[in-house]
């Protein structure tokens, strides 16, 4: 991902989920809003180089670029260096938890002229860099919102899906019962992360209450304990709940993989019909568990034909005559 994010992330907010140290802040944190999912080193801007350099990124001060300014020849020539970068404007400077006193002090009188936030963090480099990178990655990134319930059930995250009335809250509070865990009723806030990974989660004023139709709201956290709920969740897996259709013909083995598209992102679908009888909640944990198989590399269908001697091993494993099968 690069560029600008049409979404942003007030400042103050940075500081408080990555726990930096305010060591200059020229305006309210809360009106400086971060938008960009990158940071950045400024060592070519220090270096008299600004090719690429982007201000609306947070710039990091780690021991290279204190070593180069500590080994510059003239303290005119720090100065420029110093001065060249904090024109710039960058949105905010964060020095790393090994950045001398000194060279802080350094910035300070830059900082003030140009109006750049200065921070300090109490991790090493790498480790800060990578920390706020994974966390803008999810504050920024692009989203939707969809009608469903969102549910961990053995490690997977499963995203409920069907018509309004087809039993999804009723089945997700089987789930719950069977020591699975609500991340999202009615409304899933789904996060696309990174190229292959969504992420789930619920808006923060319904967050862990459940609709009942016949009993009313109730809040799962208050009335299963906290280990019944979770406030995010990766989304693996989508099962489309439906009413029993006589007329058409459900997946039996399981060797075509369906697919829903969300933002991009080919997530495996799961179709299952509803009749009286069913037990929807179990086979929803099987539906999990099969999951997590297949992306273990193992198929069991495909295991079965191959014991019958049903697959073409010349065609991609394709069944030979499923018709057979079904018979």
């Amino acid at each position: 991902m690069s560029g600008l994010s049409k979404y942003s992330v007030p400042l103050s907010k940075v500081i408080e989920a990555e726990g930096y140290t305010k060591i200059y802040m020229p305006s309210n944190a809360d009106e400086i809003l971060v938008q960009a999912m990158e940071v950045s080193r400024p060592a070519l801007m220090l270096a008299r180089n600004d090719i690429n350099f982007s201000p609306e990124r947070i710039q990091f001060i780690g021991n290279s670029e204190q070593y180069y300014l500590q080994d510059l020849p003239r303290e005119e020539i720090k100065k420029e260096c110093v001065n060249r970068l904090m024109s710039k404007k960058p949105l905010a400077i964060v020095f790393s938890t090994s950045i001398e006193a000194d060279l802080i002090a350094f910035f300070m009188p830059y900082a003030e002229k140009y109006k750049v936030p200065l921070l300090k963090s109490d991790d090493e480099t790498s480790f800060a860099v990578s920390s706020l990178v994974s966390y803008l990655n999810v504050e920024l990134a692009e989203r939707e919102s969809r009608h469903g319930v969102l549910v961990e059930v053995y490690g997977e995250g499963v995203l409920i899906t069907g018509d309004s009335g087809v039993g999804k809250s009723e089945n997700v509070v089987e789930l719950i019962n069977r020591g699975h865990r609500l991340v999202a009723d009615d409304s899933v806030e789904i996060r696309k992360v990174s190229k292959k990974t969504l992420v789930g989660s619920a808006p923060d004023n319904i967050r862990h209450f459940i609709e009942l139709r016949g009993v009313g709201i109730i809040d799962a956290r208050r009335l299963f304990g906290m280990k019944s709920v979770k406030n995010t969740s990766r989304i693996d897996l989508v099962v489309d709940l439906e009413a029993w259709d006589e007329g058409k013909a459900y997946e039996r083995m399981g060797i075509d993989e369906e697919t829903i598209d969300i933002l991009g992102v080919k997530v495996p679908l799961c179709t299952v019909p509803v009749s009286p009888g069913r037990n929807i909640a179990i086979i929803i944990e099987v539906a999990a568990v099969n999951n997590r198989q297949k992306k273990m590399g193992y198929n069991s269908a495909k295991e079965l034909l191959a014991n019958l001697g049903m697959l073409d091993e010349e065609n991609d494993n394709r069944p030979t005559d499923l018709d057979v099968w079904h018979q």
